[in-house]
């Protein structure tokens, strides 16, 4: 026992080594752990509380037909309540108990045909007592009459098989707290590589200040969250805004990519395994809801999980409990979630795709993000925050930004909304080479923008030069209009359209306009 660090190691070895005394008939284990499958109890109507029981964990003997199998856990008695019957009644009071020459007559037998075909004589109880507290029951059937000095024997015996398990538990949970933190620090640096460089949300649009207002609502509640919206709008930034101004914030935000995870390891990722739970499990792993236990998890893609997944994570959400993979023992966990999503999940509810009800659970309080063309005033912001970010993290001067640049980003529709900017503007960072920063966007056609042609003529029409300078001229007299005059300089006419200040100049004063 002393050697094992493993329970169900310490467990096997204290049946089996009792089982080697041929007298012994069947040796087990009950330990008490929070009550779980009451619904095939069969002692449940004799239940006080349904809250605490005995669960076996350990079983070993000596049949009398060789093929029976005293190993097994799921018999009739694979749960006592506390304080039901025999067993019961030792793990509530502590007391051992010894009834020597049993007959098989006797009221409280369960199987007097088990008793009389296995030559039952004695049971036998010792509470497994560590510090005080009762851990469980260890309890024999024995084919001879013990005595006392027998029953003194298996006292000390219990005794030690009680700290073994202590011991055992003990080294599990450092164990699985080590896993626990591995896995933590991970995450956590990857969160750190990820968001270093951001800030709060920039922008001051309508839409977005919309959405502001309702993460400030439901951020100090624990209501489940679901932040819909286009690819690139930012919803990962909402969900963080959400934990970070909630009571939970001094918790970790886990999130975890919904499409990402193959559907064969769903389980596992979510709720974690044990160790021999599968080819590859050498150690126990905790899964992202226990990560999250106490914080936030941040489920993003939710659409994309498997629809027979789904029901396993409703149930989660629903009872806020978890049995890892390979485990039998359920576990509370304490988890406020946030979905995202950039489908539309009642079309998929409607599609059977997506279950209703988890949608419902998902969705009490919803969060939709508008696409960056519904918010242009928050272009500029955007922009002059990435191209400070990216040159801060390329250790370089921040370029200028240009009232032109600005307008060639307001002009363009943005499919891949924030992201896209992003990108783009880390492009262009990378370009200037200390000078204006300039932006090569894609060409895109947006309604009811096609340009203006001459009567009778096709948008792909050629321009005369009559046209071209006449079109010149009002471009430059409007850029003119609109600086008061300014040709150089920050916010000159120059700047605004994209020139040099002597080309503008010269172009002025070939075309007569007058400052």
């Amino acid at each position: 026992m002393a050697q094992n660090r493993s329970l169900n190691e310490v467990l096997r070895a204290v049946v089996s080594g009792i089982a080697q005394c041929r007298n012994i008939a069947l040796a087990r284990i009950w330990l008490i752990e929070p009550g779980d499958i009451c619904e095939t109890c069969r002692f449940r109507a004799e239940c006080p509380d349904q809250t605490r029981c005995l669960h076996l964990v350990a079983s070993a003997g000596n049949p009398e037909n060789p093929k029976d199998d005293y190993t097994r856990l799921d018999g009739s008695f694979q749960r006592f309540p506390i304080g039901v019957r025999k067993i019961g009644r030792v793990a509530q009071t502590g007391e051992p108990l010894l009834l020597p020459s049993l007959t098989g007559k006797e009221e409280w037998i369960a199987d007097p045909a088990w008793l009389e075909r296995e030559g039952v004589k004695t049971f036998a109880a010792q509470p497994l007592l560590f510090r005080g507290e009762v851990l469980g029951v260890l309890a024999i059937f024995d084919c001879s009459v013990l005595k006392r000095p027998d029953f003194d024997w298996l006292r000390i015996f219990a005794d030690h098989a009680a700290v073994s398990i202590a011991n055992a538990r003990a080294f599990e949970e450092i164990e699985y707290l080590r896993a626990r933190l591995e896995e933590e620090n991970v995450y956590l640096r990857q969160e750190v590589t990820d968001v270093i460089g951001a800030s709060n949300i920039v922008g001051d649009s309508p839409g977005l200040k919309k959405v502001l207002q309702q993460i400030q609502l439901v951020a100090p509640t624990d209501a489940a969250v679901l932040v819909t919206g286009e690819s690139g709008t930012g919803k990962e930034l909402v969900a963080r805004a959400v934990h970070e101004q909630s009571p939970r914030k001094d918790r970790a935000l886990i999130k975890v990519n919904c499409g990402a995870v193959p559907e064969t390891l769903f389980e596992s990722e979510f709720f974690g395994h044990v160790k021999g739970a599968f080819t590859g499990a050498l150690r126990d792993k905790p899964g992202r809801f226990e990560l999250a236990d106490g914080g936030t998890l941040f489920l993003d893609e939710i659409g994309e999980v498997p629809l027979a997944m789904q029901a396993k994570l409703l149930r989660v959400l629903q009872e806020q409990e978890i049995e890892r993979v390979g485990d039998t023992r359920t576990h509370k966990i304490n988890v406020r979630i946030i979905a995202a999503t950039n489908r539309d999940l009642k079309k998929e509810v409607d599609a059977g795709r997506f279950r209703q009800d988890l949608f419902y659970r998902l969705s009490v309080f919803p969060i939709e993000v508008p696409p960056l063309r519904e918010r242009r005033e928050d272009i500029a912001p955007l922009a002059a925050h990435f191209v400070k970010q990216t040159a801060r993290r390329m250790n370089r001067p921040a370029p200028r930004l240009t009232q032109a640049a600005i307008n060639h980003l307001a002009a363009h529709e943005w499919p891949g909304n924030v992201r896209e900017l992003q990108n783009a503007v880390e492009r262009a960072v990378i370009l200037a080479q200390g000078g204006p920063i300039h932006f090569e966007l894609p060409e895109q056609k947006r309604p009811g923008t096609e340009r203006t042609t001459r009567p009778g003529l096709s948008p792909t029409a050629l321009l005369t030069r009559d046209e071209l300078k006449r079109q010149e001229r009002e471009s430059i007299a409007a850029a003119l209009k609109r600086t008061n005059g300014k040709v150089f300089g920050a916010d000159g006419a120059a700047e605004l359209l994209g020139m040099r200040p002597t080309t503008l100049a010269s172009r002025i004063k070939a075309l007569g306009l007058k400052r």
